[in-house]
């Protein structure tokens, strides 16, 4: 039955006849039985006890990401261009909030148009096993494109915040390095799937492609391990380590400057000038951290389900468990023109700029004159010249 419905009407679903009216598929009917035939050596066996989910979810996951894809398109576009075209934000460090922004685009424009189209035409994979194989591909890429350069980020905001004056000063030549090892970093972990290390199959309700984290042999679990070790917790143990020694820092510097205070009898130590650079970075180190944890949060229930496909009960992964999780992961890529946008007065200045009609009202404050004063518990606000004390 299966197959004859399959042949006629590979992904249409049906209204039974009766007192209630139910629209569905035959029962019986598998998940993969509504997978084009050049499609079907690809699909991995577990997904073949599972039947078709309902036609429902397919148009309300094609819509969420319609509006996912519009929003990260326009969003990032335009960080891209107002970081082009404003030269206070024309900085070394917004190098890597550039490079985020190109790589969340990237994400979506390579991948929200077929995922649509597939989920409003039956909710099957329907570009051929090669595109599979190049829709994964670049997912990988722009995804560990991102999380390499929020680690770069966070990198830099220690460097600035904890390090200071000792610290090794972010050039434009150094930061295109970081960014140029980001992508070979994320280029070198997606390749190996294509010579027999890993694979790139469809995932989940079939209508997308990912890494193959069910065969149990020797080469796919070890190439999943080394993915959620090298590609999720090195870079999250980075950007863990930084912050955890900004915060430091920071408490620690407020500390001080507070008990000497009270030593001198005196409100503050600081200057106007300082207080206002002071809260700069800080503001930085927020946004930041903001942006970071927003990133981990959409992409740890994805590496979790990877890491049980791989090692755990892959029972309990189900078609929905696993598309869910993937889809909150590319939801990702809105993130970072939406922290930009409501969290940081200079780019919210530029896009006023660029777009009066968007109701931005941001007054346009003079840049304090440099404090050159060295202190030695200062945690390098006092100490970056006002290029510096940008977006991350």
């Amino acid at each position: 039955m299966s197959n004859n419905f399959s042949s006629v009407y590979p992904s249409v679903a049906y209204r039974s006849e009766g007192a209630s009216v139910l629209w569905g598929y035959p029962p019986g009917l598998s998940i993969v039985d509504l997978v084009p035939d050049d499609m079907k050596e690809c699909i991995h066996p577990h997904w073949n006890k599972f039947p078709p989910v309902n036609p429902m979810w397919h148009y309300l996951l094609g819509v969420i990401y319609v509006i996912l894809g519009i929003t990260s398109v326009t969003g990032n576009s335009l960080v891209v261009h107002l970081f082009a075209k404003t030269r206070d934000l024309r900085t070394p460090a917004n190098m890597f909030v550039i490079n985020l922004a190109l790589s969340d685009l990237c994400m979506m424009i390579t991948q929200f148009p077929m995922f649509v189209f597939n989920c409003f035409n039956g909710g099957a994979w329907l570009f051929g096993p090669l595109f599979c194989e190049l829709y994964a591909c670049t997912g990988s890429i722009f995804g560990l494109g991102s999380i390499c350069t929020m680690a770069a980020i966070s990198y830099d905001r220690y460097n600035v915040i904890v390090n200071g004056m000792n610290g090794t000063r972010m050039t434009y030549g150094r930061a295109g390095g970081l960014i140029l090892f980001c992508w070979i970093y994320a280029i070198g972990w997606s390749i190996p799937p294509f010579v027999g290390w890993g694979k790139y199959i469809p995932e989940g309700i079939l209508d997308s492609c990912s890494f193959d984290y069910l065969t149990r042999d020797t080469m796919t679990i070890s190439f999943t391990c080394c993915l959620f070790v090298f590609d999720y917790c090195v870079p999250l143990m980075v950007i863990i380590f930084c912050y955890y020694h900004i915060v430091r820092a920071i408490v620690h510097h407020e500390d001080a400057l507070r008990d000497q205070a009270k030593k001198m009898n005196v409100s503050s130590l600081r200057s106007n000038a300082d207080q206002k650079s002071q809260s700069s970075e800080i503001r930085v180190a927020k946004i930041a951290m903001m942006n970071i944890t927003l990133w981990v949060a959409a992409w740890t229930p994805y590496a979790a389900i990877c890491l049980q496909g791989a090692v755990g009960n892959q029972d309990k992964i189900t078609p929905l468990v696993t598309i869910l999780p993937a889809l909150i992961a590319k939801s990702a890529s809105i993130f970072n023109p939406v922290v930009y946008t409501i969290s940081h007065p200079k780019y919210r200045l530029a896009l006023q700029k660029a777009l009066p009609w968007f109701c931005i009202h941001e007054k346009e404050e003079k840049e304090p004159p440099q404090d050159r004063r060295e202190d030695s518990q200062s945690i390098a606000t006092t100490n970056t010249n006002s290029s510096d004390v940008t977006l991350p």
